[in-house]
């Protein structure tokens, strides 16, 4: 896998320096998950069951192959700079990172003597997932949005995509791997240890009844022994890291605030003051302007939450807002027109859908073969969006709306129904169950889409309503430009 460049460059350098620690060189490498699971890797290729243990952490693992060795390893990895390696895959490092973040706050400090393991456990504890975002970024994106955003059976939808489970898939990783102990554990706990799981669970619900919950542990002192074990801080770390990135509030991430208060013996209040604190402190360390960190989320307002949830429509166009809007579709309506090419008028109808409140919006245009769609112009989505080339026959609803012009609003009544016959890496970019999708012709033919939506959120009337009528002026703009030389 890549490793940036520039932490590449930094261990190389201490590896050189006498002066360096192996301490030193570890800490190094915490910037780069990827270049840390390959040391701990190569120092675990010839380890075979009880004849020798699995390096639990980094300090070990150099200390095994010695620096020359982890030197040579360095030279064959590849080295990129950061912004070159994809976007999935340093994504789901981030996550790894903010869970290497809420180990080290909730559990390093509990379990001083431990904290090497349980700091890299909880970083290598999603690696088996970083090939797979590496080499099947699409497959990875298909799963997020039907298991996360469309609640799909996940083990129905893995068999389809993978044909073996993601957790069976982790698992045997971890194992050819030879990675620590406690990422082993907390897989297994994951398949085969449900019941004990659920109990626990159970009793973690309660948790505005302290002493009840210890009662209930002490009446089973053989789950009070499983939930105590120091390796479910490894779980537990990655699970909250994980579950935030969807909702903080979201069931999923509740569930595992609730075990890890149990686990904790601490108030829900407390622990989710601390789980913020971590959030907002990984962030400042590991945070990329291109990727999503839970910990952004924290700063919005309380009724931007609810919208961001689904609860409330988004805010209808302020005056000033609407006010630059028209300004935007007059200078579309401009005769004879007063573009010089295609990509000129392009951002203009762009500026103009953004001003009328649409959040992420997208322009494709038809190619000369009619079979594809190319991106001409993006607002509010990552930069790589630009390159999106969608195959036509691919998608019925693209079939639908490049035959005649048409629009298809997508709500949470027929999402559903849509998004299964919507391109993946379209649905991907624009997640959440609302979504506005228009046709565009000149001189009697389609030749361009309009994808926008106001954050996935439900739409403001005012919004959809601005939204039609940006979409008449780009369609007379677009006939007076194609026109201009008759």
């Amino acid at each position: 896998m890549p490793v940036p460049q520039a932490s590449h460059d930094r261990v190389c350098q201490a590896i050189r320096d006498n002066r360096s620690s192996l301490r030193d060189i570890a800490d190094l490498m915490q910037d780069s998950p990827a270049l840390a699971l390959s040391v701990i890797r190569e120092a675990n290729r010839h380890t075979h069951g009880s004849m020798s243990e699995p390096a639990e952490n980094l300090e070990i693992a150099l200390n095994r192959l010695g620096l020359a060795r982890t030197e040579e390893l360095l030279a064959r990895l590849p080295a990129q700079p950061e912004q070159e390696i994809p976007v999935g895959l340093r994504q789901l490092q981030l996550i790894s990172q903010h869970a290497t973040q809420q180990a080290n706050g909730f559990f390093a400090g509990r379990l001083a003597r431990l904290w090497q393991d349980i700091h890299w456990g909880s970083l290598l504890f999603l690696s088996p997932l970083w090939p797979l975002a590496l080499t099947y970024p699409k497959l990875l994106e298909e799963w997020e949005l039907r298991v996360v955003h469309k609640a799909e059976p996940a083990q129905e939808v893995e068999q389809q995509l993978f044909g073996v489970g993601l957790l069976q898939l982790g698992q045997a990783l971890v194992e050819v791997w030879h990675l620590p102990i406690w990422v082993q554990q907390g897989y297994r706990l994951l398949i085969d240890e449900q019941d004990q799981l659920v109990k626990a669970l159970h009793i973690a619900r309660d948790n505005a009844h302290p002493l009840h919950q210890q009662q209930c542990l002490d009446a089973d002192p053989a789950l009070q022994r499983w939930l105590n074990q120091p390796a479910n801080s490894v779980l537990l770390a990655n699970a909250l890291a994980l579950s935030a990135q969807e909702s903080w509030t979201g069931p999923h991430c509740m569930r595992w605030q609730y075990l890890t208060s149990l686990y904790l013996q601490m108030s829900m209040d407390e622990l989710q003051q601390q789980l913020h604190q971590q959030a907002a402190q990984s962030a400042r360390h590991h945070h990329m302007p291109d990727l999503w960190h839970p910990a952004e989320a924290l700063l919005w307002p309380w009724e931007a939450r609810r919208v961001h949830r689904g609860e409330l429509p988004v805010a209808a166009p302020t005056a000033e807002d609407l006010a630059k809007w028209r300004k935007q579709c007059s200078e579309l309506l401009v005769e004879p027109s007063r573009f010089s090419n295609a990509m000129h008028l392009t951002t203009f109808a762009r500026d103009a859908l953004v001003a009328c409140g649409m959040r992420r919006v997208m322009l494709l245009m038809i190619d000369r073969t009619r079979t594809q769609l190319r991106v001409h112009q993006i607002a509010g989505l990552p930069a790589q969006a630009s390159s999106l080339m969608l195959t036509i026959g691919q998608s019925s609803v693209l079939q639908r709306l490049l035959d005649a012009p048409a629009q298809v609003r997508l709500t949470p009544t027929n999402n559903a129904q849509f998004s299964a016959r919507l391109p993946a890496s379209l649905r991907t970019l624009f997640r959440g169950e609302h979504l506005l999708m228009r046709s565009v012709p000149s001189n009697g033919r389609v030749i361009m889409l309009i994808v926008a939506d106001q954050g996935g959120q439900p739409f403001s009337e005012i919004s959809v309503q601005a939204f039609g009528k940006t979409a008449q002026c780009i369609e007379k703009a677009l006939h007076s430009f194609t026109n201009r030389s008759r």
